[in-house]
């Protein structure tokens, strides 16, 4: 495989320094939490080798979520990132195609590269309403595929499939004969009930998320598979086991605490993000540089500038930064024009979200 670092790696803020932004709008998930704001003392654990399929407590909490799904069809994973990492270096070789939504996760998408499987890519487009079409999914699926892979929520539009679409998705794969794997790491920031979890709509399905979105707990890299096919279980925990042979117990502890609390959590997170939301939506409406499709789920966006701004968009960019301490992911980030850009309005204090915006309008005009 050869490697090649993610330009949404490269410039991420933590590579950048967060101490080199005032306003940091370009993240995607919710604030971040710490062990004191999640009311956490750390035990005296022991720092054994742990079960490497993670432990008995955690899957079984994941798995709670579907009564269809049991601990025995969740593998703990180091974050969804590590999750997809295995799925694409266990499942495709050369001679496979994967067939992407895209924009998507840069992972979904570099992997494979590397591994030098086929890709067949699936656009969104924004005069669509960012809407996956099923229709094009299916022209894009060949003998060769191996792997349908999709965002739900996506991740950077914030749009979502309906159930219906989803199972319709699930059941074109199994008529196929090819798997579908389905990132669901922003399923519990949603304004419509949450979906089934994609996994229990056969042994087919793979389902990946983690705490780092929804959670605010990117830190402890807790993400996970979900499947019903013991085989590919097996398989992926197999390329688990020579990564990293199991997961940390420090980190799937706190992601028990955290599991234990989840209905409090997202109680006291869901009105403020959907306050944040119905702020961009009142910012964008008076913004008459902008255009955007309104998000369904996760904690951020899409927007795109109706026209070049002064100095080109890199001029944006760097007076963005420069000017007003604003930091946005730029379209790049997604093999896209830099005409969009991916704001996050989940992480920011609200006096930084604020003056993020504003930097915004006020860079759009040079």
């Amino acid at each position: 495989m050869r490697y090649v670092r993610m330009p949404i790696e490269v410039e991420s803020p933590e590579e950048y320094g967060y101490g080199n932004i005032r306003n940091n709008l370009s993240e995607s998930s919710i604030t971040d939490q710490s062990l004191s704001s999640l009311g956490l003392t750390i035990p005296d654990l022991t720092l054994l080798y742990n079960e490497h399929r993670g432990s008995p407590k955690l899957r079984a909490q994941i798995a709670a979520d579907c009564p269809g799904l049991s601990a025995d069809d969740v593998l703990v994973t180091g974050g969804a990132a590590g999750a997809l990492f295995i799925i694409a270096t266990a499942l495709l070789g050369r001679e496979d195609q994967l067939v992407v939504v895209r924009p998507n996760y840069a992972t979904n998408i570099e992997t494979p590269r590397a591994i030098g499987c086929k890709i067949a890519f699936v656009e969104l487009e924004f005069e669509r309403g960012f809407v996956v079409d099923l229709d094009r999914i299916a022209a894009a699926v060949t003998p060769r595929t191996k792997l349908i892979s999709v965002t739900c929520p996506h991740n950077p539009t914030g749009t979502m499939m309906t159930e219906s679409e989803l199972r319709a998705l699930a059941d074109l794969a199994a008529a196929r004969g090819c798997l579908l794997l389905v990132d669901e790491t922003y399923r519990d920031l949603a304004l419509t009930p949450a979906l089934p979890i994609a996994a229990s709509f056969g042994p087919h399905v793979i389902s990946v998320a983690s705490l780092s979105k929804a959670y605010g707990a990117p830190g402890i890299r807790i993400g996970w598979i979900i499947n019903s096919d013991p085989a590919l279980q097996e398989r992926f925990l197999a390329a688990k086991e020579q990564i990293s042979i199991c997961g940390a117990v420090l980190n799937e502890w706190v992601a028990e605490q955290i599991f234990d609390q989840r209905e409090a959590f997202l109680a006291r997170t869901l009105p403020e993000w959907r306050r944040r939301l119905d702020r961009v939506a009142q910012w964008i409406e008076g913004e008459d540089l902008l255009e955007w499709v309104r998000p369904q789920g996760g904690v951020v966006c899409l927007p795109r500038m109706k026209a070049e701004p002064p100095g080109g968009y890199d001029g944006f960019y760097r007076r963005l930064l420069e000017q007003h301490g604003t930091y946005v992911g730029p379209g790049h980030w997604f093999e896209m024009s830099d005409a969009y850009f991916r704001l996050g309005f989940g992480w920011p204090s609200a006096d930084e979200f604020e003056a993020g915006l504003a930097g915004i309008s006020a860079a759009l005009r040079g």
